[in-house]
């Protein structure tokens, strides 16, 4: 009996493309239990990630990445409480740091449709903060309508298991924001 389960064993593993791959010896260890317990991956969000996902499926360059990036993150700061912000800056490991390419609107003055939008903004934070958001894509090049872009582009990179919480973040945010 103890002669058959051997010659089993020994047909078993020698067929195994398994075997070729990893030897012998590990095979033998995995069939008994004694090997490595395979333990999934769990890639956590980061700021890299997002900025990739944006240059590679939005057709930007890195620094208007990072500068839309940067201008959502900080209309999501100043759109939900700090403690949530807060939560959003550990799910996402280097939101303080691209925080740092926002792009400065301080000098920007529009005519026409725009400064009547610049005028009206002065007399609800909100509409300033949507206003402001808009000034900062200009600032680097881009169409306000690619607002609507990068929050989807955020929305499909966060959509994993890891990224639930710092989804739910940004779309709390975002649940008020029209063009």
């Amino acid at each position: 009996m103890k002669i058959r389960a051997a010659i089993l064993l020994t047909v078993g593993i020698s067929l195994s493309t398994q075997v070729h791959a990893e030897g012998i010896l590990d095979s033998l260890k995995d069939f008994f239990g004694f090997g490595d317990p395979q333990t999934e991956m769990v890639e956590q969000p980061t700021v890299d990630g997002l900025l990739s996902a944006l240059t590679d499926n939005l057709n930007v360059s890195s620094e208007q990445a990072k500068g839309g990036l940067a201008s959502l993150l900080n209309y999501a700061k100043n759109n939900v409480n700090p403690d949530t912000f807060a939560q959003l800056e550990q799910q996402i490991p280097g939101v303080s740091s691209v925080m740092g390419n926002l792009p400065d609107i301080s000098d920007m003055q529009q005519e026409g449709l725009g400064g009547l939008l610049d005028m009206a903004a002065q007399y609800s934070e909100s509409l300033q903060a949507v206003n402001d958001l808009k000034k900062q894509f200009e600032a680097i090049g881009l169409e306000p309508q690619m607002i609507v872009s990068y929050v989807e582009q955020a929305q499909a990179y966060l959509d994993t298991e890891e990224g639930q919480q710092a989804k739910q973040v940004l779309m709390e945010a975002f649940s008020s924001l029209t063009l």
